[in-house]
Protein backbone atom coordinates (compact mmCIF):
# COMPACT_ATOMS: atom_id res chain seq x y z
CA UNK A 1 0.00 0.00 0.00
CA UNK A 2 1.35 3.43 -0.89
CA UNK A 3 2.17 5.99 1.77
CA UNK A 4 -0.47 8.26 0.22
CA UNK A 5 -3.23 5.64 0.58
CA UNK A 6 -2.14 4.81 4.12
CA UNK A 7 -2.39 8.49 5.03
CA UNK A 8 -5.90 8.70 3.59
CA UNK A 9 -7.08 5.68 5.56
CA UNK A 10 -5.56 6.92 8.81
CA UNK A 11 -7.14 10.34 8.23
CA UNK A 12 -10.52 8.67 7.76
CA UNK A 13 -10.05 6.72 10.98
CA UNK A 14 -9.11 9.92 12.77
CA UNK A 15 -12.21 11.69 11.47
CA UNK A 16 -14.37 8.81 12.65
CA UNK A 17 -12.73 8.94 16.06
CA UNK A 18 -13.35 12.68 16.33
CA UNK A 19 -16.93 12.08 15.30
CA UNK A 20 -17.39 9.61 18.13
CA UNK A 21 -15.92 11.92 20.72
CA UNK A 22 -17.85 14.96 19.55
CA UNK A 23 -21.12 13.13 19.07
CA UNK A 24 -21.11 11.60 22.52
CA UNK A 25 -22.74 8.18 22.79
CA UNK A 26 -25.35 8.57 25.52
CA UNK A 27 -27.02 5.33 24.59
CA UNK A 28 -23.83 3.31 24.94
CA UNK A 29 -22.78 4.76 28.25
CA UNK A 30 -26.25 4.22 29.62
CA UNK A 31 -27.47 1.05 27.94
CA UNK A 32 -24.88 -0.86 25.98
CA UNK A 33 -22.94 -3.74 27.41
CA UNK A 34 -20.03 -3.02 25.07
CA UNK A 35 -17.12 -1.09 26.53
CA UNK A 36 -16.47 2.32 25.02
CA UNK A 37 -13.17 3.71 23.97
CA UNK A 38 -9.56 3.31 24.90
CA UNK A 39 -9.27 5.07 28.24
CA UNK A 40 -6.79 2.84 29.98
CA UNK A 41 -3.39 4.26 30.83
CA UNK A 42 -1.43 2.21 33.26
CA UNK A 43 1.25 4.84 33.55
CA UNK A 44 -1.15 7.55 34.66
CA UNK A 45 -1.29 8.06 38.40
CA UNK A 46 -4.09 10.25 39.71
CA UNK A 47 -3.65 12.56 42.66
CA UNK A 48 -6.35 11.34 45.08
CA UNK A 49 -5.10 10.09 48.43
CA UNK A 50 -5.71 6.48 49.34
CA UNK A 51 -8.55 7.52 51.62
CA UNK A 52 -10.24 9.30 48.70
CA UNK A 53 -9.98 6.18 46.56
CA UNK A 54 -12.25 3.98 48.70
CA UNK A 55 -15.95 4.60 49.28
CA UNK A 56 -18.94 2.84 50.81
CA UNK A 57 -21.23 5.69 49.77
CA UNK A 58 -19.76 8.73 51.51
CA UNK A 59 -18.22 9.96 48.23
CA UNK A 60 -18.82 9.28 44.55
CA UNK A 61 -15.91 7.86 42.59
CA UNK A 62 -17.61 7.93 39.17
CA UNK A 63 -15.82 10.49 36.95
CA UNK A 64 -17.82 13.41 35.61
CA UNK A 65 -20.70 15.38 36.98
CA UNK A 66 -22.77 13.93 39.80
CA UNK A 67 -26.47 14.80 39.86
CA UNK A 68 -27.50 17.08 42.74
CA UNK A 69 -29.82 14.44 44.21
CA UNK A 70 -27.07 11.80 44.14
CA UNK A 71 -24.68 14.27 45.76
CA UNK A 72 -27.24 14.86 48.51
CA UNK A 73 -27.39 11.11 49.04
CA UNK A 74 -23.61 10.93 49.33
CA UNK A 75 -23.62 13.72 51.90
CA UNK A 76 -26.46 12.06 53.80
CA UNK A 77 -24.75 8.68 54.02
CA UNK A 78 -21.54 10.41 55.15
CA UNK A 79 -23.58 12.07 57.92
CA UNK A 80 -25.17 8.70 58.76
CA UNK A 81 -28.60 10.10 57.83
CA UNK A 82 -29.53 6.81 56.24
CA UNK A 83 -33.26 7.46 55.65
CA UNK A 84 -32.43 10.64 53.76
CA UNK A 85 -29.70 8.82 51.82
CA UNK A 86 -32.17 6.09 50.84
CA UNK A 87 -34.63 8.70 49.53
CA UNK A 88 -31.92 10.57 47.62
CA UNK A 89 -30.36 7.49 46.02
CA UNK A 90 -33.80 6.15 45.09
CA UNK A 91 -34.55 9.44 43.34
CA UNK A 92 -31.11 9.43 41.66
CA UNK A 93 -31.74 5.95 40.27
CA UNK A 94 -34.97 7.13 38.68
CA UNK A 95 -32.96 9.80 36.86
CA UNK A 96 -30.23 7.35 35.84
CA UNK A 97 -31.28 3.72 36.39
CA UNK A 98 -28.11 2.52 34.67
CA UNK A 99 -25.74 3.80 37.40
CA UNK A 100 -24.38 0.85 39.41
CA UNK A 101 -22.57 3.05 41.93
CA UNK A 102 -25.88 4.60 42.99
CA UNK A 103 -27.51 1.17 43.37
CA UNK A 104 -24.59 -0.03 45.52
CA UNK A 105 -24.78 3.10 47.70
CA UNK A 106 -28.55 2.67 48.03
CA UNK A 107 -28.15 -0.89 49.29
CA UNK A 108 -25.42 0.24 51.68
CA UNK A 109 -27.69 3.02 52.99
CA UNK A 110 -30.45 0.48 53.59
CA UNK A 111 -28.02 -1.46 55.79
CA UNK A 112 -27.11 1.67 57.74
CA UNK A 113 -25.24 0.73 60.92
CA UNK A 114 -26.71 -2.80 61.10
CA UNK A 115 -24.55 -5.90 61.00
CA UNK A 116 -23.34 -6.76 57.50
CA UNK A 117 -20.73 -8.73 55.59
CA UNK A 118 -18.38 -6.54 53.56
CA UNK A 119 -16.69 -7.01 50.20
CA UNK A 120 -14.91 -4.40 48.07
CA UNK A 121 -14.61 -3.91 44.30
CA UNK A 122 -11.24 -2.77 42.94
CA UNK A 123 -11.77 -1.02 39.58
CA UNK A 124 -9.87 1.52 37.44
CA UNK A 125 -12.36 4.40 37.61
CA UNK A 126 -9.71 7.03 36.91
CA UNK A 127 -8.40 5.47 33.71
CA UNK A 128 -11.14 3.19 32.38
CA UNK A 129 -14.51 4.35 33.73
CA UNK A 130 -16.55 2.42 31.18
CA UNK A 131 -15.03 -0.96 32.05
CA UNK A 132 -15.37 -0.04 35.73
CA UNK A 133 -19.09 0.62 35.33
CA UNK A 134 -19.53 -2.66 33.46
CA UNK A 135 -17.88 -4.53 36.34
CA UNK A 136 -19.84 -2.64 38.99
CA UNK A 137 -23.13 -3.49 37.28
CA UNK A 138 -22.48 -7.17 37.89
CA UNK A 139 -21.51 -6.59 41.52
CA UNK A 140 -24.46 -4.26 42.14
CA UNK A 141 -26.90 -6.75 40.62
CA UNK A 142 -25.64 -9.58 42.83
CA UNK A 143 -25.71 -7.39 45.96
CA UNK A 144 -29.21 -6.13 45.19
CA UNK A 145 -30.41 -9.67 44.53
CA UNK A 146 -29.05 -11.22 47.74
CA UNK A 147 -30.14 -8.33 49.97
CA UNK A 148 -33.67 -8.26 48.55
CA UNK A 149 -33.95 -11.98 49.28
CA UNK A 150 -32.92 -11.61 52.94
CA UNK A 151 -29.13 -11.36 52.78
CA UNK A 152 -26.45 -13.96 53.47
CA UNK A 153 -28.34 -16.15 55.92
CA UNK A 154 -30.12 -13.05 57.20
CA UNK A 155 -27.10 -10.72 57.10
CA UNK A 156 -27.00 -8.10 54.31
CA UNK A 157 -24.04 -7.64 52.00
CA UNK A 158 -22.24 -4.28 52.02
CA UNK A 159 -20.09 -3.33 49.02
CA UNK A 160 -17.22 -0.85 48.95
CA UNK A 161 -15.65 0.57 45.80
CA UNK A 162 -11.93 1.24 45.39
CA UNK A 163 -10.45 3.14 42.44
CA UNK A 164 -7.08 1.63 41.51
CA UNK A 165 -6.56 3.43 38.16
CA UNK A 166 -5.23 0.13 36.71
CA UNK A 167 -1.91 1.08 38.28
CA UNK A 168 -0.13 -1.87 39.93
CA UNK A 169 1.39 0.29 42.68
CA UNK A 170 -1.94 1.90 43.56
CA UNK A 171 -3.63 -1.51 43.43
CA UNK A 172 -1.06 -2.75 45.96
CA UNK A 173 -1.71 0.23 48.26
CA UNK A 174 -5.44 -0.41 48.09
CA UNK A 175 -4.83 -4.08 48.82
CA UNK A 176 -2.81 -3.18 51.91
CA UNK A 177 -5.59 -0.90 53.11
CA UNK A 178 -8.26 -3.57 52.59
CA UNK A 179 -6.15 -6.26 54.26
CA UNK A 180 -5.81 -4.03 57.34
CA UNK A 181 -9.60 -3.56 57.50
CA UNK A 182 -10.81 -6.68 59.29
CA UNK A 183 -14.40 -6.08 58.16
CA UNK A 184 -13.48 -6.76 54.53
CA UNK A 185 -14.05 -10.46 53.81
CA UNK A 186 -13.41 -10.55 50.08
CA UNK A 187 -12.46 -8.50 47.02
CA UNK A 188 -13.79 -8.48 43.47
CA UNK A 189 -10.90 -7.38 41.24
CA UNK A 190 -8.55 -5.99 40.19
CA UNK A 191 -9.77 -6.22 36.62
CA UNK A 192 -6.48 -6.34 34.68
CA UNK A 193 -3.79 -8.98 34.83
CA UNK A 194 -0.94 -6.60 35.70
CA UNK A 195 -2.81 -5.12 38.67
CA UNK A 196 -4.09 -8.52 39.78
CA UNK A 197 -0.58 -9.98 39.85
CA UNK A 198 0.78 -6.94 41.73
CA UNK A 199 -2.00 -6.68 44.31
CA UNK A 200 -2.30 -10.45 44.59
CA UNK A 201 0.94 -10.64 46.55
CA UNK A 202 -0.58 -8.34 49.20
CA UNK A 203 -3.89 -10.20 49.33
CA UNK A 204 -1.99 -13.45 49.74
CA UNK A 205 0.15 -12.20 52.62
CA UNK A 206 -2.97 -10.75 54.26
CA UNK A 207 -4.95 -13.96 53.62
CA UNK A 208 -7.78 -12.03 51.95
CA UNK A 209 -9.47 -13.62 48.93
CA UNK A 210 -9.53 -11.64 45.67
CA UNK A 211 -11.56 -12.86 42.70
CA UNK A 212 -10.80 -11.14 39.41
CA UNK A 213 -13.66 -11.20 36.92
CA UNK A 214 -11.61 -10.17 33.90
CA UNK A 215 -7.86 -10.92 34.35
CA UNK A 216 -6.92 -13.64 31.86
CA UNK A 217 -3.09 -13.92 31.92
CA UNK A 218 -1.84 -17.49 32.30
CA UNK A 219 0.56 -16.19 34.99
CA UNK A 220 -2.41 -16.01 37.38
CA UNK A 221 -2.90 -19.78 37.26
CA UNK A 222 -1.43 -21.29 40.46
CA UNK A 223 -0.31 -17.79 41.46
CA UNK A 224 -1.87 -17.93 44.93
CA UNK A 225 -4.40 -19.86 46.98
CA UNK A 226 -6.08 -16.51 47.68
CA UNK A 227 -6.35 -15.27 44.08
CA UNK A 228 -9.17 -16.64 41.93
CA UNK A 229 -10.91 -15.63 38.73
CA UNK A 230 -14.26 -16.24 37.11
CA UNK A 231 -12.96 -15.59 33.60
CA UNK A 232 -11.27 -18.38 31.58
CA UNK A 233 -7.54 -17.94 31.08
CA UNK A 234 -5.88 -16.90 27.82
CA UNK A 235 -5.08 -20.57 27.24
CA UNK A 236 -8.78 -21.24 26.63
CA UNK A 237 -9.26 -18.19 24.37
CA UNK A 238 -6.14 -18.99 22.34
CA UNK A 239 -7.15 -22.62 21.88
CA UNK A 240 -10.60 -21.61 20.65
CA UNK A 241 -9.20 -19.09 18.16
CA UNK A 242 -6.53 -21.47 16.87
CA UNK A 243 -9.10 -24.23 16.52
CA UNK A 244 -11.41 -21.90 14.58
CA UNK A 245 -8.53 -20.82 12.35
CA UNK A 246 -7.44 -24.36 11.51
CA UNK A 247 -10.75 -26.21 11.32
CA UNK A 248 -13.34 -23.65 10.27
CA UNK A 249 -11.23 -21.22 8.24
CA UNK A 250 -8.92 -24.00 7.00
CA UNK A 251 -5.94 -21.64 7.25
CA UNK A 252 -2.43 -22.36 8.53
CA UNK A 253 -0.36 -19.14 8.57
CA UNK A 254 -1.03 -16.25 10.95
CA UNK A 255 0.44 -12.90 11.97
CA UNK A 256 -0.02 -11.60 15.53
CA UNK A 257 -0.13 -7.99 16.75
CA UNK A 258 0.40 -7.55 20.51
CA UNK A 259 1.67 -5.22 23.25
CA UNK A 260 4.91 -6.39 24.87
CA UNK A 261 4.22 -4.07 27.85
CA UNK A 262 1.00 -5.87 28.84
CA UNK A 263 0.83 -9.15 30.76
CA UNK A 264 -2.53 -9.94 29.18
CA UNK A 265 -1.39 -9.19 25.64
CA UNK A 266 1.86 -11.15 26.03
CA UNK A 267 -0.04 -14.06 27.52
CA UNK A 268 -2.67 -14.24 24.78
CA UNK A 269 -0.04 -13.91 22.06
CA UNK A 270 2.16 -16.67 23.47
CA UNK A 271 -0.77 -19.04 24.01
CA UNK A 272 -2.05 -18.40 20.48
CA UNK A 273 1.38 -19.13 18.97
CA UNK A 274 1.53 -22.44 20.85
CA UNK A 275 -2.06 -23.34 20.00
CA UNK A 276 -1.61 -22.65 16.28
CA UNK A 277 1.46 -24.89 16.32
CA UNK A 278 -0.53 -27.67 17.97
CA UNK A 279 -3.10 -27.34 15.16
CA UNK A 280 -0.35 -27.85 12.58
CA UNK A 281 -0.04 -24.18 11.60
CA UNK A 282 2.47 -21.43 12.24
CA UNK A 283 2.68 -17.78 13.30
CA UNK A 284 5.12 -16.40 10.75
CA UNK A 285 5.25 -12.83 12.09
CA UNK A 286 4.83 -11.02 15.41
CA UNK A 287 4.52 -7.23 15.65
CA UNK A 288 4.73 -5.15 18.83
CA UNK A 289 2.07 -2.42 18.84
CA UNK A 290 3.84 -0.61 21.71
CA UNK A 291 6.94 0.25 19.69
CA UNK A 292 7.35 3.93 18.91
CA UNK A 293 8.21 3.20 15.26
CA UNK A 294 5.32 0.77 14.71
CA UNK A 295 3.84 1.05 11.22
CA UNK A 296 0.61 -0.78 10.39
CA UNK A 297 1.26 -0.63 6.64
CA UNK A 298 4.86 -1.88 6.81
CA UNK A 299 3.92 -4.65 9.23
CA UNK A 300 1.09 -5.89 7.00
CA UNK A 301 3.31 -5.73 3.93
CA UNK A 302 5.93 -7.86 5.68
CA UNK A 303 3.33 -10.33 6.97
CA UNK A 304 1.81 -10.74 3.51
CA UNK A 305 5.23 -11.44 2.00
CA UNK A 306 5.67 -14.20 4.60
CA UNK A 307 2.45 -15.86 3.53
CA UNK A 308 0.14 -14.81 6.39
CA UNK A 309 -3.53 -15.65 5.79
CA UNK A 310 -4.91 -14.68 9.22
CA UNK A 311 -4.40 -11.51 11.26
CA UNK A 312 -4.70 -12.00 15.03
CA UNK A 313 -5.08 -8.90 17.25
CA UNK A 314 -3.92 -9.61 20.81
CA UNK A 315 -4.10 -5.89 21.59
CA UNK A 316 -4.95 -4.57 25.04
CA UNK A 317 -6.96 -1.43 25.79
CA UNK A 318 -3.91 0.85 25.57
CA UNK A 319 -3.02 -0.32 22.05
CA UNK A 320 -6.56 -0.57 20.66
CA UNK A 321 -6.16 2.54 18.49
CA UNK A 322 -3.15 1.03 16.73
CA UNK A 323 -5.01 -2.25 16.32
CA UNK A 324 -7.86 -0.36 14.64
CA UNK A 325 -5.34 1.19 12.25
CA UNK A 326 -4.28 -2.33 11.33
CA UNK A 327 -7.91 -3.28 10.62
CA UNK A 328 -8.36 -0.23 8.38
CA UNK A 329 -5.19 -0.76 6.40
CA UNK A 330 -5.78 -4.51 6.09
CA UNK A 331 -8.85 -3.75 3.92
CA UNK A 332 -10.23 -7.28 4.61
CA UNK A 333 -7.27 -8.92 2.85
CA UNK A 334 -6.31 -11.12 5.82
CA UNK A 335 -8.99 -12.84 7.91
CA UNK A 336 -9.33 -11.13 11.31
CA UNK A 337 -9.25 -12.72 14.78
CA UNK A 338 -8.99 -10.99 18.17
CA UNK A 339 -8.96 -11.19 21.95
CA UNK A 340 -11.56 -9.89 24.40
CA UNK A 341 -10.03 -6.41 24.81
CA UNK A 342 -11.00 -5.72 21.19
CA UNK A 343 -14.64 -6.26 22.20
CA UNK A 344 -15.58 -2.58 22.36
CA UNK A 345 -18.01 -0.26 20.61
CA UNK A 346 -15.00 1.64 19.29
CA UNK A 347 -14.05 -1.43 17.25
CA UNK A 348 -17.53 -1.46 15.71
CA UNK A 349 -17.56 2.27 14.99
CA UNK A 350 -14.01 2.67 13.65
CA UNK A 351 -13.64 -0.78 12.10
CA UNK A 352 -17.07 -0.66 10.43
CA UNK A 353 -17.16 -2.59 7.14
CA UNK A 354 -13.44 -3.40 7.38
CA UNK A 355 -14.08 -5.30 10.63
CA UNK A 356 -17.07 -7.32 9.41
CA UNK A 357 -16.38 -11.03 9.77
CA UNK A 358 -13.79 -10.56 12.52
CA UNK A 359 -14.05 -13.30 15.16
CA UNK A 360 -13.23 -12.58 18.82
CA UNK A 361 -12.89 -14.94 21.78
CA UNK A 362 -14.84 -13.61 24.78
CA UNK A 363 -15.89 -15.35 28.01
CA UNK A 364 -19.63 -14.76 27.57
CA UNK A 365 -22.25 -13.18 25.33
CA UNK A 366 -25.79 -12.26 26.34
CA UNK A 367 -27.24 -14.28 23.46
CA UNK A 368 -24.88 -17.22 23.94
CA UNK A 369 -27.10 -18.94 26.52
CA UNK A 370 -30.76 -18.16 25.95
CA UNK A 371 -31.83 -20.39 28.85
CA UNK A 372 -30.13 -18.29 31.54
CA UNK A 373 -32.49 -16.07 33.56
CA UNK A 374 -29.59 -13.63 34.00
CA UNK A 375 -30.31 -12.29 30.48
CA UNK A 376 -33.80 -11.16 31.40
CA UNK A 377 -32.96 -9.95 34.91
CA UNK A 378 -29.98 -7.88 33.81
CA UNK A 379 -31.90 -6.29 30.95
CA UNK A 380 -34.74 -5.45 33.29
CA UNK A 381 -32.41 -3.94 35.90
CA UNK A 382 -30.11 -1.96 33.60
CA UNK A 383 -32.40 -1.21 30.67
CA UNK A 384 -30.18 -2.81 28.02
CA UNK A 385 -27.74 -5.57 27.18
CA UNK A 386 -24.79 -6.11 29.49
CA UNK A 387 -21.31 -7.26 28.54
CA UNK A 388 -19.22 -10.25 29.52
CA UNK A 389 -17.48 -8.05 32.09
CA UNK A 390 -20.79 -7.53 33.89
CA UNK A 391 -21.67 -11.23 33.76
CA UNK A 392 -18.30 -12.39 35.09
CA UNK A 393 -18.33 -9.73 37.85
CA UNK A 394 -21.78 -10.95 38.85
CA UNK A 395 -20.32 -14.46 39.01
CA UNK A 396 -17.37 -13.33 41.17
CA UNK A 397 -19.78 -11.69 43.63
CA UNK A 398 -22.11 -14.72 43.63
CA UNK A 399 -19.09 -16.93 44.42
CA UNK A 400 -18.15 -14.74 47.40
CA UNK A 401 -21.76 -14.78 48.62
CA UNK A 402 -21.87 -18.58 48.40
CA UNK A 403 -18.58 -18.81 50.31
CA UNK A 404 -19.86 -16.40 53.00
CA UNK A 405 -22.93 -18.59 53.44
CA UNK A 406 -20.62 -21.45 54.40
CA UNK A 407 -18.36 -19.52 56.76
CA UNK A 408 -18.40 -15.69 56.93
CA UNK A 409 -14.73 -15.25 57.80
CA UNK A 410 -11.66 -14.65 55.65
CA UNK A 411 -10.43 -18.16 56.37
CA UNK A 412 -13.89 -19.56 55.71
CA UNK A 413 -14.22 -17.83 52.34
CA UNK A 414 -10.86 -19.17 51.14
CA UNK A 415 -11.61 -22.66 52.47
CA UNK A 416 -15.03 -22.71 50.76
CA UNK A 417 -13.72 -21.61 47.35
CA UNK A 418 -10.97 -24.24 47.38
CA UNK A 419 -13.29 -27.02 48.54
CA UNK A 420 -13.90 -29.79 46.01
CA UNK A 421 -17.65 -29.62 46.61
CA UNK A 422 -17.98 -25.85 46.13
CA UNK A 423 -20.32 -24.66 43.41
CA UNK A 424 -22.61 -21.71 42.73
CA UNK A 425 -24.89 -20.77 39.86
CA UNK A 426 -23.82 -17.63 38.00
CA UNK A 427 -24.69 -15.73 34.85
CA UNK A 428 -22.46 -17.97 32.77
CA UNK A 429 -23.39 -21.29 34.34
CA UNK A 430 -21.95 -23.23 37.24
CA UNK A 431 -19.08 -21.61 39.12
CA UNK A 432 -16.35 -23.99 40.29
CA UNK A 433 -12.68 -23.32 40.82
CA UNK A 434 -9.76 -25.57 40.00
CA UNK A 435 -6.88 -25.95 42.44
CA UNK A 436 -5.04 -23.38 40.28
CA UNK A 437 -7.66 -20.73 41.14
CA UNK A 438 -8.93 -20.86 37.57
CA UNK A 439 -12.50 -21.44 36.55
CA UNK A 440 -12.99 -24.40 34.26
CA UNK A 441 -15.24 -22.76 31.69
CA UNK A 442 -15.37 -22.44 27.90
CA UNK A 443 -15.13 -19.22 25.91
CA UNK A 444 -17.63 -17.85 23.41
CA UNK A 445 -16.60 -16.93 19.88
CA UNK A 446 -18.41 -13.87 18.51
CA UNK A 447 -18.37 -12.37 15.02
CA UNK A 448 -18.79 -8.77 13.88
CA UNK A 449 -21.80 -8.52 11.58
CA UNK A 450 -23.99 -5.73 10.19
CA UNK A 451 -26.77 -5.01 12.68
CA UNK A 452 -28.81 -2.38 14.50
CA UNK A 453 -28.73 -3.41 18.16
CA UNK A 454 -25.58 -1.48 19.09
CA UNK A 455 -26.72 1.56 17.06
CA UNK A 456 -23.41 1.68 15.22
CA UNK A 457 -24.64 -0.28 12.21
CA UNK A 458 -22.65 -3.30 13.40
CA UNK A 459 -22.98 -5.86 16.20
CA UNK A 460 -21.16 -8.69 17.93
CA UNK A 461 -23.11 -11.92 17.50
CA UNK A 462 -22.33 -15.43 18.82
CA UNK A 463 -20.74 -17.85 16.39
CA UNK A 464 -23.12 -20.81 16.38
Amino acid sequence: MSQKNETKILALALLLTVGIVCGGFWWFTNNSGVKIGNTGNQGAVSNPSLQDRISFGEKSLTPGDVSPVKQEGVQAIAAKSYDKAIANFTAALKLNPNDPETLIFLNNARIGSSKSYTIVASVPFGTDPNASLEVLRGIAQAQNQVNRSGGVKGVPLKVGIASDDDNPEIAKQIASSLVSNSEVLGVVGPITSDSTLAAGTIYTSGQLVAISPTSTSVKISNFSRYVFRTVPSDFMAARSLANYMARTLQKKNAVVFFNSQSNYSQSLKSEFVSSVSLEGGQVSSEFDLSKADFSAAKSLEQATKQGAEVLMLAANTETLDKALQVIQINQKRLTLLGGDDVYTVKTLEIGREQAVGMVLAVPWHIDGDRQSDFRQKSRQLWGGDVSWRTALSYDATVALIAALERNPTRFGVQEALTSSDFSATGASGTIRFLASGDRNAPVQLVKIVPGSRSRTGYDFEPVR
